[in-house]
């Protein structure tokens, strides 16, 4: 079995392996580059009045969950709080994928939304298949064969100039060792 042949083989049996996991990452991928841009993937972000934030984070909690001042904060609720000074804002995630955009000048809510940006994260890494199985077991592998496929490619590409230029060689030389 020649290089060549069996490179194209390689390069046959991988892509249809690696397929659907391929698809999986590209299409993710295509809607994350594009988060900022679909409400649909992550809410639009909202600005706030203040340029640094006043209020503390126990407000920007109460109020992004709707609790009342006098009770305690439901922080097993808040997956995390982004806060983002120069737009005057803090996101708090809670469970299940909600955003809530929370002034933090004074508290008050200017947000909520569904994000689903974290769910389509863990679509294009794998980890949403079955944690480090999916992530380890069938992502990571299909990034391999996809660089497999990415070399034998290029080499198909580069073999006939490289067949074409020996080609060209033996015949100059054999017209100047003629002549």
């Amino acid at each position: 079995m020649t290089v060549h042949f069996a490179n194209r083989r390689i390069h046959y049996w991988v892509s249809a392996a690696i397929a659907l996991p391929v698809l999986v990452v590209i299409s993710s991928g295509l809607l994350l580059q594009l988060k900022k841009q679909l409400p649909w993937v992550q809410p639009v972000e909202k600005r706030g009045e203040g340029k640094s934030p006043v209020v503390s984070l126990e407000t920007i909690a109460r109020s992004a969950t709707g609790t009342a001042a006098d009770s305690p904060v439901p922080w097993e609720r808040i997956d995390r709080i982004d806060v983002r000074p120069g737009k005057g804002i803090a996101k708090v995630i809670l469970d299940p994928d909600i955003e809530v955009q929370v002034d933090s000048a004074d508290g008050t809510v200017l947000s909520r939304a569904v994000r689903r940006s974290d769910w389509i994260e863990s679509l294009h890494d794998g980890s949403f298949f079955g944690g480090d199985i999916g992530k380890l077991g069938v992502f990571l592998p299909s990034a391999i064969g996809l660089l497999l496929l990415w070399i034998s490619g290029i080499w198909m590409f580069v073999l006939p100039w490289v067949v074409r230029a020996r080609k060209r060689r033996r015949a100059n030389a054999g017209v100047s060792a003629r002549g």
